[in-house]
C-alpha cells in the first residue's frame, strides 16, 4: 500500500538545497514506494508550524506528516509544542522507542531528543530530530516498518480507516 506523506523541515538555517535530513527522508520515502505529496521548509516559529500542519491535516490526500528539526532543548526548538496545539491523541511509545534506538547510536545524548508523535484529524504526525542520524534511526527503526502494511503483528497503516472513528 502506498502511503501519502508530507514532509516539513523546521529550521532557521537550511534551505531545500542543503537540507540533508529532509533529503534522506525523501530518499527513504521513495525507496519504500510511498508518495511524497508535499515538502516544505519553515523557520522555528510555532505559529508557522501549526499553520502548515493544520492545512496538511485537512488535506484529503495526505496520510502521514513527518517533521524534522526543532525537537531539541534549545529555546528555538518548539516543534513538540506546535504538535501539542493540534494533537487529538499522543503516541508516547513513538518517542520512547525512538530514544531506545537512538541510545545505541548516540549513547546517553538520546535523552536530549524530544522526538514525538501525535494523531491530528485522523493523520499521523511524527516529529523527528533534525540530524541525519536521528532521521535515519527513526525511519529505519520505526517508520519503515510501521508504514508497511505487511509488517506484523500490526502497523500504523492498517489503522488508517479507523483513525477518525467516534
Amino acid at each position: 500500500m502506498i502511503v501519502n506523506i508530507a514532509l516539513l523541515t523546521v529550521t532557521d538555517t537550511r534551505t531545500i538545497d542543503n537540507d540533508k535530513s529532509g533529503a534522506i527522508l525523501v530518499d527513504k520515502i521513495t525507496k519504500a514506494n510511498h508518495k511524497l505529496i508535499e515538502r516544505k521548509i519553515c523557520k522555528d516559529n510555532k505559529e508557522d508550524i501549526v499553520s502548515i500542519l493544520k492545512v496538511w491535516t485537512d488535506h484529503k490526500d495526505i496520510d502521514v506528516i513527518i517533521t524534522t528539526g526543532g525537537t531539541g532543548l534549545t529555546g528555538r526548538d518548539i516543534t513538540p509544542e506546535a504538535l501539542e496545539e493540534i494533537a487529538d491523541k499522543h503516541i508516547p511509545g513513538f518517542g520512547e522507542v525512538f530514544r531506545t534506538i537512538s541510545l545505541k547510536t548516540v549513547g546517553t545524548s538520546s535523552i536530549q531528543s524530544r522526538a514525538c508523535a501525535v494523531l491530528s484529524n485522523g493523520k499521523y504526525i511524527f516529529a523527528l530530530p533534525g540530524s541525519s542520524g536521528g532521521v535515519t534511526d527513526a525511519w529505519e527503526g520505526i517508520l519503515k516498518h510501521q508504514l508497511d502494511i505487511n509488517h506484523k503483528p500490526c502497523n500504523f497503516v492498517e489503522l488508517f480507516p479507523r483513525l477518525k472513528e467516534k
